[in-house]
């Protein structure tokens, strides 16, 4: 401890540091943890004292049952006196006793023996005796404050009833002016704004170490599943379970009791997990810690639903990392939006359409007894993204563009389960059929290129000539035109699944049959007459299968000549 204010007399110095020479000479280093060990101490008085700093915060290490001794000195009467201990990882036991003086001579010089000017009970023990002032038990950040105390030795005796923890422990003699953690608003309380599925908002008011006193000082967001925090310590040494935990081995020392042998095991050494000053803000374990700088408003996300978490937010001085801990509080995330699952029939066409960025969910329950189960897709206008699950397996996961085709083994009580989502690009419409007879397929097959090919040397002023690819099955394929004024629907040219029966008959060119022969061969085409010039046409090809569903390709816009 620092010198406070006026000296006492000499011979009231001098009996202090007998008074402490004698504790000291008389202290015992005990031995390491060993259970074989514990009767040689257990009826020995633990005096390792070790000094504590005037207005600094120090960390200290305990093993379970193996209590620690700290001591201070107060030289002047009617001191104030404050000591917070902080319990980190496990509820301590901790008591603060005081060792009261006698002063040999009173201050007129008379000779005789008077006590010092001890503001306590008149009842308490004089000179050789201790009394104690406090005691407490629990995991709680606890103090022992007076405004008055009277001189002497202070003794902190702390303990670990659980197993080896850390702590703090911080002790001063001028708690007004040093001002050792960050000063807590009149309401700390925390305020959610906005509780959702997945995410959540807090705020809570500023601390006055930041908004008045202008100390380097950041707040710290932690949220966990299990239970409030009530320290930041607390919280670190949760942290570096799991990610900072590291075994130190003790040196070769030599733990000597008198009359004991020297401890040849040191298999039951404890484990020392390494301090660290910073954390990754990152998920580690159950417990999240996030540093929002000055900020007093964060929000949490990538949260679970329906799940109930405890939020502490502390104010951290960057010079000392001294903290101070919020009044904790603890929400529960909404329920989980059911996704509507919708039914799909077997061997019908059913339609979905899908918002932009949104997705559906449908379901699939075949017979109990079937070998194959065919999947059919057409997709309408943007290209879509499908998930399918096979009695929640992921069978197939693939963007689908046209028309694909999948095709499963059967399964005994097989659900299947298809997650449809739609771009970023713009809605669609997805046309689904589901079998489990691969021979009835309602759409054809199309080509891997639907695109229409116009050939610029023979397009003229009132005909063009368009090739497109086929497939090798059998199917009817049909041309349309239709001149375009400007004022067309452009949704209507990226509609894949517009059926030849809205077109007018006068649009229609021709309907030709092909299949059977090689994919290098498969290749149409079509002269289309009757044109005027100068004018922009609108070119479509539907091809038709073996169903009763066309599927169209991708359109054409053309202009004919102006002179033959």
């Amino acid at each position: 401890m620092k010198m406070k204010r006026n000296m006492l007399a000499l011979t009231s110095r001098d009996l202090l540091c007998t008074l402490f020479l004698c504790l000291v000479c008389s202290a015992q280093k005990l031995p390491g943890r060993d259970p074989n060990l514990q009767s040689l101490y257990s009826g020995f008085i633990v005096q390792d004292l070790t000094a504590l700093p005037d207005g600094a915060e120090i960390a200290g290490f305990l093993m379970k049952d193996i209590p620690k001794r700290y001591y201070f000195i107060v030289e002047e009467d009617s001191s104030p006196v404050t000591v917070t201990v902080t319990p980190c990882e496990a509820p301590l036991q901790w008591t603060l006793t005081l060792q009261v003086l006698q002063d040999q001579t009173s201050q007129e010089g008379s000779g005789e023996s008077e006590t010092l000017h001890l503001q306590i009970d008149p009842k308490m023990p004089l000179y050789g005796q201790s009394v104690e002032l406090f005691s407490y038990r629990g995991n709680d950040v606890e103090s022992y404050a007076a405004a008055k105390s009277p001189s002497g030795i202070y003794r902190l005796d702390l303990v670990s009833i659980e197993r080896d923890t850390i702590f703090n422990i911080y002790a001063t003699t001028t708690p007004e002016s040093d001002q050792p953690y960050p000063e807590l608003p009149s309401d700390s309380r925390l305020g959610l704004t906005f509780v959702g599925h997945t995410s959540i908002s807090l705020v809570w008011k500023p601390s006055l170490a930041i908004t008045q006193f202008q100390q380097p000082a950041q707040y710290c967001v932690v949220i966990n599943r299990e239970h409030n925090y009530k320290s930041l310590c607390a919280v670190e040494a949760k942290l570096r379970e799991s990610t900072y935990s590291k075994r130190v081995r003790w040196p070769d020392l030599d733990w000597r009791m008198p009359g004991s042998p020297r401890l040849a095991s040191m298999a039951n050494r404890p484990i020392i997990r390494a301090r660290s000053t910073k954390f990754p803000a990152g998920r580690q374990g159950d417990i999240r810690k996030i540093c929002t700088g000055t900020k007093n408003v964060f929000t949490v996300s990538q949260l679970t639903p329906s799940t109930q978490y405890y939020v502490d937010v502390f104010i951290v001085n960057l010079l000392t990392n001294a903290s101070a801990a919020y009044i904790g509080t603890f929400v529960k995330t909404k329920d989980e939006v059911k996704r509507k699952v919708l039914e799909v029939k077997g061997g019908r066409v059913t339609e979905i359409p899908i918002k932009r960025g949104a997705s559906r969910t449908l379901e699939y329950k075949p017979a109990s007894s079937h070998r194959v189960v065919t999947l059919s897709l057409h997709s309408c206008y943007q290209p879509a993204h499908v998930q399918i699950r096979q009695n929640r397996k992921i069978v197939a996961s693939q963007r689908v563009e046209g028309v694909k085709h999948f095709q499963f083994v059967g399964k005994p009580k097989a659900r299947y389960q298809l997650h449809l989502r739609a771009g970023d690009a713009g809605r669609t419409l997805l046309k689904v059929h589901m079998t489990t007879h691969p021979n009835k397929q309602p759409f054809p097959s199309l080509p891997r290129d639907t695109r229409l090919k116009v050939f610029d040397r023979l397009r003229s002023c009132c005909s063009l000539t368009v090739a497109w690819l086929a497939t090798q099955e059998a199917n009817k394929y049909c041309i349309y035109r239709k001149q375009v004024t400007g004022q067309e629907d452009p949704k209507e040219l990226q509609n894949h699944c517009l059926d030849p029966t809205t077109r007018s008959k006068s649009e229609k060119v021709s309907c030709q049959f092909f299949g059977g022969s090689s994919p290098q061969k498969a290749v149409m085409t079509e002269r289309v007459e009757g044109l005027e010039p100068g004018r922009t046409y609108q070119l479509d090809v539907y091809v038709k299968g073996q169903g009763r569903h066309s599927v169209k390709y991708q359109s054409k816009i053309v202009k004919t000549r102006m002179t033959c």
